[in-house]
């Protein structure tokens, strides 16, 4: 039998990471919490706090995936996809899912950098085609992931809080398949570093000066880090659609747990429908303004969200703010690859992902924040106050990026 590529077997891990991965967030987390007696501003703060834990791991993790390679790194992440979701089941107040959801965060904090950047390995000229490709696959499970959970919760509808426990011990049984398909992945453990020869005379100092040296040199970079904070932007935007989608269409628009799953599967089809498509336009006229066309869609459709009584009209906002998402993610993806040195993509992929989850967990706390200081889960009003200045950071975002974005000519890319 024919043995898969690499590259397909990094897409077949992603996408089933990401299905119990997403399964876990909303629709369902937000329910959970609710009915564990979470208030609002802890409602938020419950959904962000995952993406917290990838604020202060993804560097980390990335800058050594560059040393210990990224097989290594890779498996370490699949352990918290498989584990911490059974947890879940001995769950029964809201400080003990938050400080859980913290925990689960670990998975996606090592995984994504590591895996962005094992595709970053792979390829050059078609960067961000690839890229793209990659993170179809990934949308792929996180667009079927919510579906399925609300489709769990529908089809369970007792009072209480079994339903939760099963849809979580199903998140944790993807999560040990997706550790079982990560142990054969043909990733070598070599480090992309190790051509590069001994900093110091023993391993440890060797080991510890090339993570300060590739962090440094990334830190210290300033168009990756004014890419990062541009899809930290977007995904401020994301953060707060996402978290807070399910409870206004529930509380406002009157809609079942079945509709809610596919309000949230929508944005995520669209990501991963055009994800590849605009990867590769990317790679033909440009990263920078593919990242401005993605940008203005997903400013323009937030407020629109909380002036819309109707599920169609949701389904359309959402459609068209995942396309947005799908136009942004893959040229920030590759530029920041374009930007750094070939040896320095985990530590690369590893800052671009923590100013990402800044961003992203920002997003649900802000939102929660500005809900419940100009009303409540019920007041129609505070979600359009808290959308709309959401919606602005994005505009601002998107203008400081067009006056000193830089992007690299094809020439000035390092290998």
């Amino acid at each position: 039998m024919r043995r898969l590529s690499p590259f397909v077997m990094l897409c077949l891990v992603g996408f089933s990471a990401r299905l119990g991965y997403q399964m876990a967030r909303p629709p369902v987390l937000p329910r959970f919490a609710e009915e564990l007696g979470a208030q609002t501003w802890l409602i938020g703060l419950v959904i962000g706090a995952s993406t917290i834990t990838g604020v202060f791991a993804k560097l980390p993790a990335g800058t050594l995936s560059d040393i210990l390679g990224r097989r290594r790194m890779l498996l370490l992440g699949t352990v918290f996809f498989a584990f911490p979701p059974f947890l879940y089941l001995f769950v029964r107040e809201p400080y003990t899912l938050l400080a859980l959801r913290f925990i689960h965060g670990f998975a996606t904090a090592i995984f994504s950098p590591v895996a962005s950047a094992a595709v970053a390995d792979l390829f050059q000229k078609e960067r961000g085609e690839k890229l793209g490709w990659f993170a179809s696959a990934t949308e792929v499970g996180s667009a079927f992931g919510p579906l399925l959970g609300g489709a769990v919760l529908a089809a369970l509808a007792e009072p209480g809080l079994s339903k939760f426990y099963f849809t979580y011990a199903v998140v944790g049984a993807l999560g040990v398949v997706t550790f079982l398909l990560a142990l054969s992945l043909p990733i070598g453990s070599t480090s992309p570093t190790a051509n590069a020869g001994p900093v110091s005379t023993g391993p440890r100092g060797s080991r510890w000066k090339l993570l300060r040296r590739g962090m440094w040199e990334v830190v210290s970079n300033r168009p990756i880090l004014l890419v990062s904070a541009v899809e930290a932007a977007m995904f401020l935007g994301v953060g707060a659609l996402m978290g807070f989608l399910p409870l206004y269409a529930r509380n406002i628009v009157k809609l079942g747990d079945a509709h809610l799953g596919t309000l949230m599967w929508v944005p995520l089809v669209m990501a991963m429908v055009g994800k590849p498509l605009s990867g590769r336009i990317s790679d033909r006229i440009g990263r920078k303004p593919m990242v401005l066309l993605g940008l203005a869609l997903c400013a323009t459709m937030l407020p629109l969200v909380p002036l819309t009584d109707n599920f169609f009209g949701l389904l359309l906002e959402g459609a068209v703010f995942g396309l947005g998402m799908a136009i942004v993610t893959p040229s920030t993806t590759a530029l920041v690859a374009d930007m750094c040195k070939a040896g320095n993509y985990g530590a690369a992929m590893g800052v671009f992902g923590t100013i990402w989850d800044i961003g992203e967990a920002s997003g649900p706390i802000l939102a929660g924040v500005l809900i419940a200081a100009f009303g409540d889960l019920a007041t129609g009003s505070a979600y359009l106050v808290s959308f709309s200045i959401v919606a602005a950071i994005l505009v601002l975002a998107g203008a400081l990026f067009s006056i000193s974005g830089t992007e690299p000519k094809a020439a000035q890319k390092k290998a």
